[in-house]
């Protein structure tokens, strides 16, 4: 009977331990590294002890199933005899019935369920049992770490790299949709991780619509350029346009005119940075930084002024557009009454695709959606024509001679990616 007694008591501790092993298993699978590093900065031993049990996760695994494979088979084995023992030749089938039951139920559906919902706090709870185990089962893990080796070998299996941007961009969607961040932070941190890659053709002022004045402008259009227009810089060029030799700063020039009486433009200029259209932005940030200019001029290969860019534009990619006081608010988009768009032909193409969930067109170079038509019609295309692409019809609704100014954009019912008339 004492034996009994103690066979039973055994098969509880076993299946405990079962279920400690499933749950620790199940823990440091789901756990939130950043947040085990969060805690531990803020001085959380518990936390610290975990997160270093993470940074060896086979090491960690092989000790958690080394020991849960222990408990389980001493459990059964145990089950085996004391059900032999006391229902004779029916006592291992009985006995292979019984522990299952119990197996999934109390050591793997249950501590399971439970560690994934808390799996930091798991985790930490765990932690220093499996430091211990995981100290006594030296020689072990490092018989299975060599053949986990031998066999990545075999099968040519390559380890992990390191986490990339789309990755982190889906880690914030997912903090975003439980509420772990707002909207606006979500678009602050997704516009940051993608700020490294985008060129400054995707955000400059192309040539059409700069504003610049010849260096030999009489002094009082230059005060009526600064007036209608409330620039504060102006890009000054000699000849044509694709010469520009200069900056004048607002302040620069009224300083001059109304305390000095005398101005003279080339003297005032401030020198211009020119750089290629495909340089990023975020290093286009450090030169602004180093040399103290809030403007360059974009050059293609021929050295031609493809546009210009300011500090200003790298800033609205990051925080969206700024408006001052004196700004005229205009929308690149714009929804109508019908369920379309109107969109301003400079829009940025992958954020136009992107609000309607168009895949990207992997065949065009165009940064803008007024260039993606264009390319696609092989032609400036005229008011009414367009193409019909990923289940939307986009055409022109407004144009000049030289370029589309305004889009139309409806949704159609097929999409045959033909242009059309």
């Amino acid at each position: 009977m004492k034996s009994t007694y103690a066979s039973v008591i055994s098969l509880i501790m076993l299946i405990a331990a079962s279920a400690y092993f499933s749950a620790t298993e199940t823990a440091f699978s789901g756990v939130n590294r950043i947040r085990l590093k969060s805690m531990a900065s803020d001085g959380n031993k518990k936390a610290a002890r975990a997160l270093r049990l993470t940074e060896n996760f086979d090491k960690l695994l092989s000790t958690v199933l080394v020991g849960n494979n222990i408990v389980n088979i001493a459990a059964s084995s145990i089950a085996t005899v004391l059900f032999t023992t006391m229902l004779g030749d029916a006592g291992p089938a009985v006995s292979t019935l019984v522990m299952t039951v119990l197996l999934l139920i109390f050591s793997e559906i249950t501590p399971k369920s439970i560690a994934k919902e808390v799996p930091e706090s798991f985790a930490m709870f765990s932690a220093p049992f499996i430091t211990l185990l995981q100290t006594l089962l030296t020689p072990i893990n490092w018989i299975f770490t060599q053949w986990k080796k031998l066999i990545a070998k075999l099968l040519g299996v390559e380890g992990g790299g390191a986490i990339t941007d789309d990755e982190l961009i889906t880690i914030v969607d997912e903090a975003q949709n439980e509420g772990g961040i707002g909207e606006n932070q979500g678009e602050l941190i997704r516009s940051a991780i993608e700020f490294n890659d985008l060129e400054v053709v995707h955000i400059l002022t192309p040539r059409v619509d700069i504003l610049a004045a010849e260096i030999a402008t009489p002094p009082e259009k230059f005060a009526s350029i600064f007036k209608n227009n409330h620039f504060s810089r102006i890009p000054v060029y000699k000849g044509t346009i694709d010469n520009i030799v200069g900056i004048l700063h607002e302040r620069d020039f009224y300083e001059k005119m109304y305390f000095d009486k005398t101005v003279d433009i080339p003297s005032m200029l401030i020198s211009v940075e020119y750089i290629p259209k495909n340089t990023k932005i975020s290093e286009l940030l450090k030169i602004f930084q180093h040399s103290r200019c809030h403007m360059a001029v974009v050059v293609d290969e021929f050295g031609g002024t493809v546009g210009i860019i300011t500090l200003e534009d790298i800033l609205e990619e990051l925080v969206g557009e700024i408006w001052d006081e004196n700004d005229e608010i205009i929308s690149e988009i714009e929804h109508c009454d019908d369920g379309g768009y109107i969109v301003s032909g400079v829009a940025s193409l992958g954020k136009v695709f992107e609000l309607l969930g168009i895949e990207e067109d992997e065949d065009s170079q165009a940064v803008t959606i007024s260039g993606w038509l264009t390319e696609r019609m092989g032609r400036i295309p005229s008011v009414g024509e367009g193409v019909d692409f990923g289940g939307y019809r986009i055409s022109v609704s407004e144009a000049t001679p030289k370029r589309v100014v305004f889009v139309k954009i409806i949704k159609t019912a097929q999409d045959n990616q033909q242009p059309t008339k």
